[in-house]
């Protein structure tokens, strides 16, 4: 008995379960439009006419975006949560702030390095005039 028969059936099977997918791509609306996945499409070099192509595209660009988020919520959790030792510097709330560390360690564990400039406030280097400056 020949089993290619089976594996026929098989990729059958996939090829259907893939265009029913394009398919529902049609009916939903992602989070990130069609007009901005298609803006850097094109930027990239990228052209097709194809809106469900697009969608595919949005929508694995926000499954990105989520688990970005997602680690970086769970690196800021495991940040509160390390003991303190010095008692006084401990904030009495525990409110969960997003660090760009936090956003920087979720991104290189996803394959994203990102390398951000230290911003140090009053910098000899920028000269502001005195009478420019904001007071509060």
């Amino acid at each position: 008995m020949n089993s290619s028969g089976a594996g026929g059936d098989g990729k059958h099977d996939d090829d259907s379960a893939l265009a029913e997918f394009l398919s529902s791509l049609m009916d939903y609306t992602p989070t990130i439009p069609d007009e901005l996945v298609e803006h850097y499409l094109a930027r990239s070099g990228f052209q097709c006419p194809d809106l469900r192509l697009t969608r595919l595209v949005a929508v694995a660009a926000q499954k990105f975006i989520t688990d970005v988020a997602s680690d970086a919520l769970q690196h800021c959790k495991a940040r509160l949560s390390a003991p303190v030792k010095d008692k006084s510097k401990q904030p009495k709330e525990k409110k969960l702030i997003l660090t760009m560390d936090d956003l920087s360690k979720a991104l290189r564990e996803n394959g994203v390095n990102l390398k951000h400039q230290e911003y140090f406030a009053d910098s000899p280097q920028l000269e502001m005039d005195p009478s420019t400056r904001e007071e509060n």
